[in-house]
Formats: C-alpha cells, sequence, structure tokens
C-alpha cells in the first residue's frame, strides 16, 4: 500500500467580496490562520479603533496567539485606542501578554490613513510567496474584499509606510500604577 504525499495544510481563503459582519469576522479568522500557515513576520492593520472588529471572539484570539511568535510583528494603526480598551478587554489581556509583538501607533484625526477614497480597516499580511489584503470597504454594510493580487499589496504596503511616518507610539501594552 502506498502512502499519498502529503499536502500542505494551507488554509482555505475564501477570496473576493464578502459581506456582512459575520462575513468580515470570517475573513479576519482565515487571513489570521494564513498568516501562521504561511510563516507571516509581518501583519498590519488599520482602523480608526478597531471598537467594531471581533478581537474579544475565542476563535479569533486562538488563531492571533498561534500566530504570535518571537520575531513577528502585528503593527496596529488607529486614530485612537480606548474604545478598544473598553469594548475589547481580552484583546488587551492578549496584547499584555504578547507585547513582545504588537506596535500600536496612532495618528491625528485630520489624517486619512490609507488616502481619500480608500478602506475604511484594512489587514495586510505578508507571507513567503504572496501578500494577503483584507479592506473593508463599506463599514455600514460589512462589504469588502480579501485578495492576494500584487497590485493591492505594495499599494497598501505603501500608504501604511507613509501612515507611520505620521503617527506615534500609543496603547501600551502595561500601564503602570503609583
Amino acid at each position: 500500500m502506498t502512502q499519498a504525499p502529503e499536502e500542505s495544510c494551507q488554509p482555505a481563503l475564501n477570496l473576493g467580496v464578502f459581506e456582512g459582519r459575520q462575513a468580515f469576522a470570517a475573513a479576519l479568522t482565515q487571513c489570521l490562520a494564513w498568516a501562521g500557515a504561511e510563516d507571516c513576520r509581518d501583519l498590519r492593520w488599520v482602523d480608526a479603533s478597531f471598537v467594531d472588529w471581533p478581537l474579544s471572539e475565542p476563535a479569533l484570539l486562538a488563531v492571533l496567539q498561534a500566530w504570535a511568535k518571537p520575531g513577528r510583528r502585528l503593527l496596529l494603526l488607529a486614530q485612537q485606542f480606548e474604545d478598544l480598551r473598553r469594548r475589547h478587554p481580552r484583546f488587551v489581556q492578549w496584547r499584555a501578554r504578547y507585547g513582545h509583538c504588537v506596535q500600536a501607533r496612532a495618528f491625528d484625526e485630520d489624517w486619512q490613513p490609507l488616502g481619500h477614497g480608500a478602506p475604511e480597516a484594512l489587514l495586510w499580511a505578508k507571507g513567503r510567496e504572496a501578500t494577503l489584503s483584507l479592506r473593508l470597504l463599506d463599514k455600514q454594510h460589512w462589504r469588502g474584499v480579501l485578495s492576494l493580487s500584487q497590485i493591492d499589496a505594495v499599494s497598501l504596503r505603501e500608504q501604511t509606510d507613509a501612515s507611520l511616518q505620521r503617527s506615534y507610539e500609543s496603547f501600551a501594552s502595561t500601564t503602570l500604577g503609583l
């Protein structure tokens, strides 16, 4: 009896357009599972506050925890993080535990981090062979696109790099109390 060659355990991605809050949450989880399987060292998330992201969901946190290894970086870029602190205490706890791989930066409210007409939220992940992007284009209807397009990858990388130059450190992993 011969054995079939082992297939890679690459997580399934539902590439293309999605609509609905549940579809957005599923796409986020898929992206993080893909990032872990692709050994992504650099994840970038952009949103005004991340308050509407499912960051307290145990499934999402489990996948994020599996991804968080030394040498990896999750960059959070937001206008402010206060709403996230109040709405997602589980994520705040995760952030404290995995502070070694999380960098949080804030941008001024008059700055459009991805430019005018750009996505309202973004997840960007650079893998070994490809770069994955999740763009939320309409938060009211939760419409977005999940893509492995190289053109999207380069454009979004350039936009986030430009935004980083206009941002400042925020959302520390621990708070000092006196």
